[in-house]
């Protein structure tokens, strides 16, 4: 994955040719060769030589100061998570041995919490594995179950996918969340076993992979289409959990008195509902 080599350069690369000349107030004078920005146009813009400005697109200077990413950053149209990103990608980094990653855990209390949430809820781990789910949230998705992933499923199951009616917009932020979480250290193995999976298996996660985009892991409204009780707007909060290594817990609640409500208790009712105990009739036979 070329991101080991040479991350600078490529969120650079990647972010100006999403940048539009019309974007940066450019004028269009003749067809252009290239999406989005040109090199020259960027260093312009941030007030730096475009010799140098190509060294950082090229991987031969990987220190600029802030105040260049910086000036880079309000060029290229980086939102927060985005300059936070790019400030990370330009830090100047000790040398360190790769130590093997640590199991993720779930504290025992957020297990129990989980469990006894009257809400959909689950904690998803740093690479979006699925650590713990309550019987709810797998009721809302049988692929929310502890051992699952979410980007694989939601790239590579076709169920999965049917969930979402806006798949499209969803993976764009599913990635970008992704991205965030994984921070800078693109040369973990887990995350270059997972990336070169997903590239291979779907066209979809390879493109949005190479935007580069960053968005934090965060609440926001999500539309569902459930196969048993159909559409569900629910809101979907995102809770770090505390003494851990990125691990949220995902909780998933609908609006007071909304339509949404009524089919989740519902959905409720026939997961939490304990089966009737069966009887065994007594043999009849000569006493």
């Amino acid at each position: 994955m070329s991101d080991a080599q040479n991350s600078l350069g490529d969120y650079l690369r990647a972010r100006r040719e999403l940048v539009t000349p019309e974007q940066a107030g450019i004028p269009v004078l003749g067809v252009r060769r290239v999406a989005g920005l040109r090199r020259e146009e960027v260093a312009m813009l941030a007030g730096i030589s475009a010799d140098y400005y190509l060294r950082l697109e090229q991987g031969r200077d990987r220190n600029p100061s802030v105040q260049i990413l910086e000036a880079l950053a309000l060029v290229l149209r980086l939102d927060g998570d985005g300059t936070a990103y790019l400030l990370g990608l330009g830090a100047d980094k000790p040398r360190r041995t790769r130590r093997r990653p640590r199991r993720e855990v779930v504290p025992p209390g957020i297990a129990r919490l989980v469990e006894t949430l009257p809400l959909p809820a689950f904690v998803e781990g740093r690479y979006f594995d699925v650590l713990a789910a309550n019987a709810l949230a797998t009721a809302l998705s049988p692929r929310l179950v502890a051992g699952a992933n979410r980007l694989r499923d939601v790239f590579l199951d076709p169920a999965e996918r049917d969930l979402y009616p806006s798949w499209s917009q969803a993976t764009e932020h599913l990635v970008a969340g992704f991205r965030q979480s994984v921070g800078t250290e693109t040369d973990d193995p887990r995350l270059v076993e997972l990336v070169g999976e997903l590239s291979l298996a779907s066209p979809q996660f390879r493109r949005l992979w190479g935007r580069h985009d960053v968005r934090g892991r965060e609440g926001e409204p999500v539309l569902l289409d459930h196969p048993q009780v159909g559409e569900l707007r629910l809101n979907r909060e995102k809770l770090g959990i505390g003494d851990t290594s990125g691990l949220l817990l995902v909780v998933y609640h609908p609006d007071a008195g909304s339509d949404a409500a009524d089919k989740l208790a519902l959905l409720a009712s026939a997961v939490l509902t304990p089966a009737a105990p069966r009887t065994t009739k007594a043999p009849t036979g000569n006493r």
